[in-house]
């Protein structure tokens, strides 16, 4: 082979490495800073870049996308003069890749250094207490403050978390014993309650069963008095259609006198320990001995059944007598 054709093939290889060194493949999310004679000429994205050989050069890839630093633990002193150990968690991501490149040295060593000191600022106002039961607002403040002095490098904070807080060994026994002391109450007050209304819903029973019996009792009363009442009214009717069929009979004195002496006879057969007896007690024979000559003077014209009752009138007539003269 010439000389010619050997310089040919040199020729052809350095301009193969000259035109695949000027070109740039930019991935998704990713950007590239290219300098021009060490001067900042522009940012390519992603896709297909030609750069000038030789007079052109990039800078390392930035990526994009969200990031997370996740910072060793920073001794903290709070108001109250407690020292703990407090690590954190930032969410960042880079906005400007010109800035990103040309703002600070060592971005990431940079924005741990600012959190660390940031949250000293912060802890250092609050006391103990204030300080575990405030991370919202521990974390918003820091994540204010840290946008503010990341923003001319470029840099965006999203988020900032307080993920572990660690004060002393003494001071977590004190709040164990206080936490188990705040339990111990809970469930006594919690007891209590459950005794109050176990209590109250007993004495609520009682009451509606009272309430009911009385009601019951009630009832049961007003029915047993419509009953009788019920009762007296039938007795009432039936006596007075008895009356008033004795009326419409027209029944003569000597059966009156009879009805009256069979009423005196009853009571005299009583189991009463105490008779009332009328004050024209001592009429009583002579009222019989006219009832039996009333008797005897029946005409005799009457059948012999009406003369059998006749004599049984006599007989009880005579029966009454005997009890009364008793």
């Amino acid at each position: 082979m010439s000389t010619i054709g050997i310089i040919a093939i040199v020729v052809v290889v350095v301009l193969l490495l000259i035109a695949l060194t000027s070109v740039k493949v930019v991935q998704q999310s990713t950007a590239r800073v290219v300098e021009r004679l060490g001067k900042f000429n522009r940012i390519i994205n992603s896709g297909v870049h030609f750069i000038i050989p030789i007079f052109e050069r990039t800078r390392e890839v930035i990526s994009l996308k969200e990031k997370v630093a996740d910072f060793d633990p920073q001794s903290v002193i709070t108001k109250d003069n407690v020292t703990m150990q407090i690590d954190t968690v930032v969410y960042y991501q880079v906005t400007d890749p010109k800035l990103y490149a040309y703002g600070v040295e060592r971005p990431i060593n940079a924005i741990e250094n600012l959190t660390a000191t940031t949250l000293r600022n912060i802890v250092g106002e609050l006391e103990l207490d204030e300080t575990l039961t405030s991370r919202d607002t521990v974390n918003a403040k820091m994540r204010t403050i840290l946008d503010e002095a990341t923003d001319p490098w470029g840099i965006k904070i999203n988020r900032v978390e307080l993920k572990n807080i660690l004060p002393p060994k003494d001071i977590r026994d004190a709040m164990e014993k206080q936490m188990r002391a705040e339990r111990e109450r809970r469930e006594a007050i919690l007891i209590a309650e459950g005794e109050k209304q176990s209590r109250i819903l007993v004495a609520e029973g009682e009451k509606q069963s009272k309430i009911l019996k009385a009601e019951a009792d009630k009832a049961a009363q007003i029915l047993e008095a419509e009953a009788n009442k019920a009762s007296l009214e039938k007795e009432a009717e039936g006596m007075a259609a008895a009356i008033k069929l004795v009326n419409e009979a027209r029944p003569s004195a000597g059966y009156l006198t009879i009805k009256g002496y069979e009423a005196l006879e009853a009571l005299a057969d009583g189991n009463s320990t105490k008779i009332i007896v009328p004050s024209n007690i001592q009429d009583v024979t002579g009222i019989i001995a006219s009832l039996a000559e009333t008797i005897k003077n029946e005409p005799a014209k009457k059948d012999n059944t009406k003369s059998s009752k006749s004599k049984s009138l006599t007989a009880k007539i005579e029966d009454v007598k005997a009890k009364v003269k008793k």
